[in-house]
């Protein structure tokens, strides 16, 4: 089983992406951990789609791969047979997401190990890279984005699960079987 967990920042894809790898019993690969390197430099472009080729090549019987990242949907999409879309209300995706930056700068732990990159309350309230800024900015784009995608025709060797409310959630995972 091949699954793309998408969904925008605090709608808690990464969370439901770990729990489904876990119950698929296949690798869970993380989008951001391909992607940052230390000091918050992004993987530039082509070095950035090689890192997920490769990433989905080492777990080519199956894998949950949590993130959005547009530019890798021709990739990740090539052979995947669901798209999850964690889509729950504005209000409480951007609660999450204001919860989790709190946590994070709070905790002040390495999101991805060896980077060095860690949440600040600085980065994560007052900064143009906020996450809560990234969260207000693309929420819209983003269900916009993945409505149409689900209607494409291009799309339809894909199953999209859309899921809008933490119950769905709930019930989609305690469904699933390997």
């Amino acid at each position: 089983m091949k699954v793309n967990v998408v969904g925008t920042s605090g709608s808690g894809k990464s969370t439901v992406a770990r729990q489904l790898a876990q119950k698929l019993a296949v690798p869970y690969i993380e989008m951001d951990k391909l992607y940052w390197r230390s000091g918050w430099q992004g993987t530039p472009g082509d070095e950035f789609l090689a890192r997920v080729n490769l990433a989905l090549a080492e777990a080519a019987a199956g894998w949950v791969l949590d993130g959005n990242y547009t530019r890798t949907k021709a990739i990740k999409w090539r052979e995947v047979d669901w798209v999850v879309w964690v889509d729950y209300g504005f209000f409480r995706t951007l609660w999450q997401a204001i919860r989790r930056a709190t946590l994070r700068s709070w905790r002040q732990s390495e999101l991805w190990p060896g980077t060095g990159n860690c949440e600040s309350f600085r980065r994560s309230f007052f900064s143009r890279e906020s996450i809560i800024w990234w969260t207000l900015k693309t929420y819209r784009q983003n269900r916009s984005k993945y409505l149409a995608e689900m209607q494409d025709a291009d799309n339809g060797h894909i199953r999209f699960i859309h899921l809008r409310s933490p119950a769905e959630t709930a019930s989609f995972l305690a469904n699933v079987q390997r």
